[in-house]
């Protein structure tokens, strides 16, 4: 169970383009990572979307937003061109970081019981540690929290 303070796992994906992307990468600056259940459904959508018009807020402070979901290249290359999200999206199919961060878990969805991703959103500080854990977040207030937390 990850906690307050602790090093955030580090990973290497594939961004929307195909690039890898290793989180490590971005030691020196604050990233706030949220990982997602999918793609163009409409709570992830909109939690996107907040992201999307708030980023250049978060560019201001420094701060860099990284999308993670189990969809692929492909998916996430038409979600960030249909909604012109800015930020990086990660395609996680194997659950690389999912599983680390501990947002891969049983959840309930119309009765039946399944295991996904629980939408989590992490702040990693500048010396790449878990500065704050916001678990089960709200699709439509997260992005203006982690600002009003920055």
């Amino acid at each position: 169970m990850l906690e307050i303070g602790m090093k955030a796992p580090d990973f290497t994906l594939s961004d929307k383009n195909g690039n890898a992307v290793t989180l490590s990468d971005f030691l020196g600056k604050k990233v706030v990572l949220y990982f997602y259940p999918r793609d163009n459904t409409p709570g992830c959508t909109r939690q996107a979307c907040t992201f999307a018009g708030l980023y250049s807020q978060f560019q201001a402070k420094g701060v860099e937003v990284i999308g993670i979901s189990k969809d692929s290249v492909a998916s996430h290359v038409k979600f960030a061109e249909k909604y012109n999200l800015p930020f990086i999206l990660l395609s996680d199919p194997e659950r690389k970081a999912i599983e680390p961060y501990g947002v891969w878990q049983e959840k309930k969805m119309a009765g039946k019981v399944g295991m996904g991703v629980v939408r989590t959103t992490f702040i990693i500080d500048e010396d790449g540690k878990i500065a704050k854990i916001m678990p089960k977040v709200k699709p439509d207030t997260n992005a203006e929290e982690i600002l009003a937390e920055l």
